[in-house]
Formats: C-alpha cells, sequence, structure tokens
C-alpha cells in the first residue's frame, strides 16, 4: 500500500485499509464510517435481522452469487450469466429472470395482453390482427394470392412496410430469393417457357420486351 494513500483502522476486523473501503458519513471528521464496509454491512445485516424477530417477521438467507453468475428470482436460483438474455441496459449486460423464466413470462405477457403470440407478432410487426389477416385472406378467395396454394405468411414490401398480401410458403420463399425485383421474376417465367416444347407458342422472328440475344437464340434453336 502507497504510504501517501490515506488509511484508517477498522475496530472490528482490526485490519488497516485504505479510506475508499469505509462507507461515506459526512458527519465523521474524515468523512468516512467507523467500520469498513465489509463490517458495516455485516453489522448492518444483524441490527435489521434483530429487529425483524422483534416484529415477529423474518429476514430471507443472504444469497452469496459468484462472479460470473446471477440469481434468477421467478426459478429462485443461481446460474451462469450465459443463461441469461443479452439486456444492454443491466450492469450485467443481461436480463433479470433466465432464458427459460423470460421465455415463459413473455408467453404469458402475450397470452394476457393479445391472446396468442401470433396476434402479438402480427400487430408488433405488420399492424395487423388476426381478424384483418382472416379478412384479406378471404378476399382472396381462401388461398395464396398467387397460386392456389393455403395462404401461410404475410408478405409486405421490405422498402415501405406497406402489406400486400398473404402468401403461400412456397410463393413468399420465391419472392424471397428472386429479392422482390421483377424483372427476375420475369425472367425466370421466360426461361421456363423457353424450355417447354410442347407448349412452345411463340413467334419465332418477333422478340420479346427485354428479351436478350441468348434468349432470342435459344427460342429460335427450341422452336426449330
Amino acid at each position: 500500500m502507497d504510504q501517501l494513500t490515506p488509511v484508517k483502522r477498522c475496530p472490528d476486523c482490526e485490519q488497516v485499509k485504505p479510506l475508499d473501503e469505509f462507507p461515506l458519513n459526512a458527519s465523521r471528521p474524515d468523512g468516512r464510517g467507523y467500520y469498513c464496509k465489509a463490517c458495516f454491512a455485516v453489522r448492518y445485516r444483524s441490527h435489521r435481522e434483530r429487529k425483524a424477530a422483534e416484529e415477529g417477521r423474518t429476514i430471507k438467507t443472504r444469497r452469496v452469487v459468484p462472479e460470473g453468475h446471477r440469481w434468477c428470482p421467478a426459478c429462485e436460483s443461481v446460474k451462469p450469466l450465459d443463461d441469461f438474455p443479452r439486456n444492454k441496459s443491466d450492469r450485467l449486460g443481461r436480463g433479470a429472470y433466465c432464458k427459460p423464466c423470460h421465455n415463459a413470462k413473455t408467453r404469458d405477457t402475450y397470452k394476457r395482453l393479445y391472446g396468442t403470440s401470433r396476434e402479438y407478432h402480427l400487430i408488433q410487426r405488420y399492424g395487423l390482427s388476426v381478424a384483418d389477416v382472416d379478412a384479406m385472406i378471404e378476399a382472396q378467395g381462401g388461398t395464396c394470392a398467387v397460386c392456389p396454394g393455403p395462404p401461410q405468411h404475410v408478405d409486405h414490401d421490405h422498402e415501405t412496410g406497406e402489406v400486400r398480401g398473404i402468401l403461400c410458403f412456397n410463393c413468399n420463399q420465391a419472392l424471397g430469393n428472386a429479392r422482390d425485383d421483377p424483372k427476375t421474376l420475369r425472367g425466370l417465367a421466360r426461361y421456363l417457357e423457353l424450355h417447354r416444347r410442347p407448349a412452345l407458342r411463340l413467334v419465332v422472328d418477333q422478340a420479346w420486351p427485354g428479351e436478350s440475344v441468348f434468349e432470342i437464340n435459344l427460342r429460335r434453336h427450341l422452336a426449330s
């Protein structure tokens, strides 16, 4: 310990410690408490237990949480920090409840506020209720907005956020893979038509709008 560092002796543990290991106390000359922080905590705990006993109450046993761990008040157990969800606003960077308890509480919140987690998801992401989605499906004829498949996914414009319709899994995935690019989708349609010999009904000498030289030559070859 540096000789220039202000120190003080604690009468309980009889150790000489730096002043910053004593609690603040403006009423004392040195601005610090009479006992070190560790001894003061023991004394304060004893005082609380004695007072509670006089009032017919009991104080819970003090929990010892090892470093790198946290107490989950829901399941009442000490777990490693990795078992808690991330939370930037918390001093440890983790949530107050472990992951299983956090998920259970989230589900209860969904059920209490929205009835189901699906309702919560639709409202938070698209601003739609389950009734709104059902109405859209009915307006589409009860099927996917593109094909006769089952309507399963809400489709929206990724730039504007505007909801466009309810699609089946395959159509929704196709739009995603094509990155919502109409030119790519039209090119895929032309590609399929060009490779369907029995259904080939094309004018050989007339190019389609936006058709490449390769596509023109391929169409002529298939038609010959």
